[in-house]
């Protein structure tokens, strides 16, 4: 699983070569600013999942000065902007293939963007709903189109969303809740978890839960440790639809998602299967020593609602599922990176825990050589959607050699 010696928890951890290079978890850009080289390993690993161009990520990357958040912002902003403005122009023209294209990009060069901004800047909201606007373009030309939706939640603070019907035919598909973590957003969820899904025949919710993307940023609404409320909500949602299978209803979390789903999973028994994309355990064990220097800790205070890393740190503590998979009754999957820079024995303890309680839990460690090691595959994000795909694909009982004979041609 991990190389001889080496400790959990090394996103912080400063390479001997220090220059750019291979690394188990993928490819090591600034290695003197590992924050830096993380965020660009999950942007170049999207590429191949549409959400950029290499050539691209590689120029802006050479544009943006090491350690410089303002660099960083600017530079990803100038190529987002570029995307955008080809993507109406060739939409103009009624080349909506090469748009799609080039709204696509655009919207993970402005999540880019976006990350390292401060809650407070007024740049994050408007940089955040640029990427927005790229994505409702793209998903606006889906066949079947996408939707836009807010989910009932709290008064008057929706759950943000999107919804994808599977473009195959059928009254009632299956479907996957998608949703990030601490800093991943549902429109970054296409490239983790969506796309691989639409293309089994199995429909996506793509949402923003308490604590993420447009729920955090427009309507203030912070994480809560019983995620089954807001998954309940978007099970709520969805079982009013026409063209959903009821009892076919999925729920996967990337990153601390990977805690959210398996929490939702143990008290929501309408759930057919729980999917941890990045297995957390226990978030104080893992976040509960870290100080105001810790590279997520403006994402921490944030999404928890907390003043400083000390409050976080005791709001924190009801995140863990010591005592709740206990009642977990559905298929549970975790899909770990085998060299994981944020941790790897999160998913074990997971996985164990799991076990011992009856539970049918699986366990698929990504190792380095077939490359998806990173946390949550950042560095081949598509090995990660193979993994989740198929597997949920098996449970829900579909025949993807027969799903591929029924004359539709998905452009997805």
């Amino acid at each position: 699983m991990r190389e001889a010696g080496l400790a959990d928890d090394t996103i912080e951890q400063i390479t001997l070569d220090r220059g750019p290079h291979y690394e188990p978890y993928g490819w090591h850009h600034w290695p003197e600013h590992p924050w830096f080289a993380y965020q660009f390993r999950r942007g170049l690993g999207e590429t191949q999942e549409g959400g950029g161009a290499v050539s691209e990520v590689f120029q802006t990357a050479s544009r943006i000065i090491p350690g410089d958040l303002e660099s960083w912002h600017a530079e990803w902003l100038e190529v987002g902007h570029r995307n955008w403005n080809r993507g109406l122009a060739e939409e103009a023209t009624g080349h909506v293939r090469t748009a799609m294209n080039c709204f696509l990009r655009a919207a993970d060069y402005y999540r880019q963007a976006e990350f390292f901004l401060e809650p407070d800047d007024p740049r994050r909201l408007q940089t955040f709903e640029r990427m927005e606007a790229c994505s409702h373009r793209y998903l606006g030309y889906l066949n079947p189109p996408g939707e836009v939706v807010d989910i009932p939640y709290e008064d008057g603070k929706p759950i943000c969303g999107y919804f994808v019907r599977a473009p195959f035919p059928g009254n009632r598909l299956p479907v996957l809740i998608c949703m990030g973590g601490l800093d991943s957003i549902k429109d970054e969820m296409w490239f983790m978890q969506a796309r691989g899904c639409l293309q089994r025949g199995i429909s996506v919710l793509m949402i923003d839960g308490p604590g993420q993307g447009g729920t955090l940023r427009r309507h203030k609404v912070v994480s809560r440790p019983d995620t089954e409320v807001p998954v309940g909500a978007c099970i709520d949602w969805l079982v009013k639809r026409g063209d959903v299978d009821p009892e076919r209803i999925a729920v996967c979390g990337s990153s601390m998602g990977g805690y959210y789903a398996a929490r939702a999973g143990c008290y929501e028994h309408r759930l057919a299967a729980a999917i941890s994309h990045g297995a957390i355990y226990d978030v104080h064990e893992m976040w509960g020593q870290k100080g105001e220097d810790f590279g997520l800790a403006m994402h921490i205070k944030w999404v928890m609602g907390a003043s400083s890393m000390a409050e976080a740190h005791g709001i924190m503590k009801a995140f863990t599922l010591e005592g709740h998979l206990d009642h977990m009754k559905c298929p549970f999957l975790i899909v770990h990176g085998g060299h994981d820079v944020l941790t790897v024995a999160q998913a074990s303890r997971a996985h164990d825990y799991a076990k011992s309680k009856g539970v049918d839990v699986t366990l698929r460690i990504v190792e380095p050589e077939e490359t998806g090691a990173e946390h949550c595959q950042h560095d081949n994000p598509t090995i990660g959607q193979e993994l989740i795909a198929d597997w949920l694909a098996d449970r829900f009982g579909i025949d993807q050699r027969a799903l591929l004979r029924t004359g539709w041609n998905p452009l997805i």
